[in-house]
């Protein structure tokens, strides 16, 4: 659940082993959690449920997972209240790296967050220091191979859905939207049958930065320590791998 380097990550999420599943379906339900609290467990009423249902669908969540999280996420059950944070940092060669989290104790996670970047040449920088480079987009990829629609018929039901713009791959089409009207078009797309491999709202880089081979190295290493902290949600990044 890491970056936006393009179609690289796209591939590279189809083949996540059952241990990297299970720790993405332990995130998925922390962020159903904070959905729930936010705005209630029923999915017509509270948008940012519905985003994150879709989130979970996309990445093979099953069904009863995701009925779970919520059900447990509205009784008394789960006491633990979680703190959204975000840490902006660099990795090598003044990578910029945004660390979405979700917290019960803040200083720890920070201190974490902190030994990871210094472990492998990056640092934690102060707020606004990289998010100016990233733009906030909601995202919704399709495969092509899936797809029961020709390029032109898609563009068609793209531009009537109100999305902003598609980049197209050999692989793959890319739709891009503000994140205001994300949740509008991935809703129009599943009311006309049309199937998506991804979905959701990412912090898409301005730019790119590639790296030589210690450098790609030790920011695999950032990224991988990262993903493996349970309280890290998600992780943004202008590498350019």
């Amino acid at each position: 659940m890491s970056g936006h380097s393009k179609w690289h990550n796209i591939a590279a999420k189809k083949g996540k082993t059952d241990a990297q599943r299970g720790k993405i379906y332990t995130k998925l339900g922390r962020e159903i959690l904070i959905a729930v609290k936010a705005g209630g467990p029923d999915p017509a009423s509270n948008s940012k449920l519905r985003d994150v249902i879709a989130k979970c669908k996309a990445n093979n969540m099953p069904n009863d997972n995701i009925e779970r999280s919520i059900k447990k996420a509205a009784g008394d059950g789960e006491a633990t209240n979680y703190e959204e944070l975000t840490y902006e940092g660099y990795g090598p060669n003044g990578v910029a790296i945004l660390i979405e989290t979700a917290t019960d104790n803040r200083n720890r996670t920070a201190g974490e967050v902190r030994h990871i970047l210094d472990k492998f040449g990056g640092n934690l920088g102060t707020n606004g220091s990289v998010s100016w480079m990233f733009d906030k987009k909601g995202i919704i990829i399709i495969e092509k191979a899936s797809s029961k629609l020709s390029e032109e018929d898609l563009m068609m039901e793209v531009l009537e859905a109100g999305a902003e713009n598609m980049e197209v791959d050999e692989e793959f089409y890319e739709i891009e939207t503000t994140p205001e009207t994300f949740s509008q078009v991935r809703e129009y797309f599943e009311s006309k049958g049309i199937e998506y491999l991804e979905a959701e709202i990412k912090m898409v880089p301005q730019n790119y930065i590639e790296l030589d081979e210690d450098g790609a190295k030790k920011m695999g290493l950032i990224i991988e320590k990262l993903e493996d902290n349970d309280d890290v949600q998600e992780i943004w990044h202008n590498w350019q791998e």
